[in-house]
C-alpha cells in the first residue's frame, strides 16, 4: 500500500487554515458589548435601559464632549469661530477618519468644528483640544472636569477624538446626558449635526450619520462612533410633534444593524413618552475654580462694589451724577442672570482692569496763600462751571451700531457684553436699542466722530461687526 506524504508547504497551509477557522475568525466576528439607553429629552425621564451604566469604549461619541467644550469656549470668549488655528504635527498625524490637515497649516476654528461634528475627523478634534488648552493631556483634564459638572459620573476621557485608549471609557447613560445638554445648552449650534454635508475649509465632507438622518422621520442628530473595541455606537435624537427622544446604543456589529436597532429604540421611546410633557431643560454645568486656563466666576451675582479705603488725611475726587445715568438705567431691561452671563463671557475674553486710586487721582488741598501776597484784582471771581460728564450735545452726536437682533432682550444683552469687553473706548456712551420693522438695532450713542470711528475699528479687531452712525442716521 502506498503511503501518501503531505508536502511541508501544504501542511503548513492546512494548519494555518484550521487555526483561522477555529480561533482567529471567531475572535474577529465577536461583537463588542451591547448597551442601550432611551430617554425623553424634554424631561430626562428614562424610557428604556440595558447595561446603561456599564463602562465601555465610546469611540467617536467622545467628540460630542470636544464639541461641547468648543461651543462653551466660544460663548465664554476664550476663542472666536474665526480664529485661525495652527495645526501641530501631532494633530496632523492622527489616523483616519480625518480631514487631511497638514502640519503648520492654519484653518479657522469654525471649520475644525464642522469637520469634527460632521466628518468625525480625528485630526480636527485634536486640533480643537490643542487650540483651547495647548495639549491633548490638558484638554482631557478639562473634558473630565466638564463631564463631572454635567453629571457624567462614570466617564473618563483620555483624548479628544475617542480612539481606543486604556481607561478612556463612558456609558450609554452618560452619553445620553451629554447629548441632551448639547441639544438644550447650545441650540444655536445643534443644527450642525443634522447637515448631511458641509464645507470644512479645505473640502466638503459628508455626515457619518446621513443614512439614519435620511431614513428615520424626525431624526436630526447627533453622533456616530466606531472602533474595533467599541463596535458601532450611536447617540441619536428625533423630534415628532411635541415629543423628542434621545436613544443611545453601544456595540453594534455593523452600521446597518446599528441604525436599525437605534430606529427600534426611538420607536420605543415615542410609544412610551407622553404626548404632552412640560419641558424641563437640564441645568447648565456649574464649575468651581479653574476653567480653560482662567479663573472664572460662574455662580453668584456681584451685588455690591466696595470702594477702596483712602489714605488718612485725603479726600476722594467726587463725580456728580447726571440724568443720563438714570436714563440708561431706565432703558436697560437686562435681568441679573443676563448680567452674570455677560460678566463671565467678558472676563474670559479680556481681563477687566480694576480701578486703582493712585496719588495722581487724589485731590490734594493746596497750600494756603501767605497773608502778605496782594491780589491783582479784588473783583469777585466768576463761579467755575463744573462739568461732571460730557452729554450727547456738543459734537457727541455720533454712534456705533453692532447689529440688528430679533428681540430687545438679545440686543440689550449684546450691548452689555460689548460694553464690558471694550470699556476704554465706549466708556461714557449711551446704550440704546431702537425698534425697527426688521428688528431691534443695538447702538452706542453719544460719541464724537473720532471716538465712534476708533471704537468701531477696535471692535472689528475683536471680530465684532459694527458700523458708525452719523448725526443724521
Amino acid at each position: 500500500m502506498k503511503v501518501r506524504h503531505i508536502q511541508p508547504a501544504r501542511f503548513g497551509l492546512f494548519v494555518f487554515t484550521a487555526i483561522w477557522f477555529l480561533v482567529i475568525m471567531p475572535l474577529s466576528l465577536a461583537a463588542a458589548p451591547y448597551a442601550a439607553f432611551v430617554m425623553d429629552a424634554r424631561t430626562g425621564e428614562v424610557l428604556h435601559s440595558r447595561n446603561a451604566d456599564t463602562r465601555l469604549h465610546p469611540a467617536s461619541l467622545t467628540k460630542m464632549m470636544t464639541l461641547y467644550i468648543a461651543f462653551e469656549a466660544i460663548q465664554r470668549g476664550e476663542i472666536t469661530a474665526n480664529t485661525k488655528v495652527k495645526i501641530s504635527k501631532f494633530a496632523a498625524s492622527e489616523p483616519p477618519s480625518k480631514l487631511g490637515l497638514r502640519p503648520g497649516q492654519r484653518i479657522e476654528f469654525r471649520f475644525l468644528i464642522r469637520a469634527a461634528a460632521v466628518k468625525s475627523a480625528n485630526d480636527a478634534a485634536t486640533a480643537i483640544g490643542e487650540a483651547l488648552e495647548g495639549s491633548e493631556a490638558a484638554f482631557a483634564r478639562r473634558m473630565n472636569r466638564t463631564a463631572k459638572a454635567l453629571g457624567m459620573s462614570r466617564t473618563t476621557f483620555k483624548n479628544a477624538h475617542g480612539l481606543t485608549e486604556q481607561g478612556h471609557l463612558s456609558t450609554a447613560r452618560d452619553m445620553s446626558i451629554l447629548g441632551r445638554h448639547m441639544l438644550y445648552d447650545f441650540p444655536q449650534y445643534y443644527n450642525l449635526f443634522s447637515r448631511t454635508s458641509t464645507h470644512a475649509g479645505v473640502r466638503d465632507v459628508a455626515n457619518t450619520n446621513r443614512r439614519l438622518l435620511a431614513a428615520y422621520r424626525g431624526a436630526d442628530g447627533i453622533k456616530t462612533g466606531y472602533t474595533r473595541a467599541a463596535g458601532f455606537n450611536l447617540v441619536a435624537s428625533a423630534e415628532r410633534g411635541n415629543e423628542r427622544i434621545i436613544a443611545t446604543m453601544f456595540g453594534g456589529s455593523s452600521s446597518a444593524s446599528r441604525n436599525a436597532r437605534v430606529a427600534e429604540l426611538l420607536d420605543m421611546g415615542f410609544r412610551r413618552a407622553p404626548s404632552n410633557a412640560r419641558l424641563r431643560k437640564p441645568k447648565k454645568p456649574s464649575y468651581a475654580g479653574k476653567i480653560g486656563g482662567k479663573i472664572v466666576r460662574v455662580s453668584g451675582v456681584v451685588k455690591t462694589s466696595r470702594r477702596p479705603v483712602l489714605r488718612p488725611g485725603t479726600q476722594p475726587l467726587l463725580v456728580a451724577s447726571t440724568t443720563e445715568t438714570a436714563t440708561k438705567r431706565e432703558n436697560s431691561a437686562v435681568q441679573s442672570s443676563d448680567i452674570e452671563l455677560a460678566l463671565v463671557e467678558a472676563q474670559s475674553n479680556a481681563a477687566i482692569a480694576e480701578t486703582v486710586f493712585s496719588r495722581d487721582m487724589i485731590v490734594k488741598r493746596p497750600t494756603a496763600r501767605p497773608a502778605s501776597v496782594q491780589l491783582a484784582s479784588t473783583a469777585p471771581a466768576v463761579a467755575p462751571e463744573v462739568v461732571s460728564r460730557l452729554s450727547t450735545s456738543g459734537g457727541r452726536h455720533w454712534g456705533v451700531n453692532i447689529g440688528r437682533y430679533s428681540s430687545r432682550y438679545k440686543a440689550e444683552k449684546v450691548l452689555l457684553q460689548t460694553a464690558l469687553t471694550e470699556m476704554s473706548t465706549l466708556d461714557g456712551s449711551l446704550r440704546k436699542v431702537i425698534q425697527r420693522p426688521q428688528g431691534f438695532d443695538a447702538n452706542f450713542m453719544g460719541l464724537t466722530e473720532e471716538t465712534a470711528d476708533l471704537a468701531c475699528r477696535r471692535l472689528k479687531a475683536r471680530n465684532i461687526e459694527c458700523s458708525t452712525l452719523g448725526p443724521n442716521s
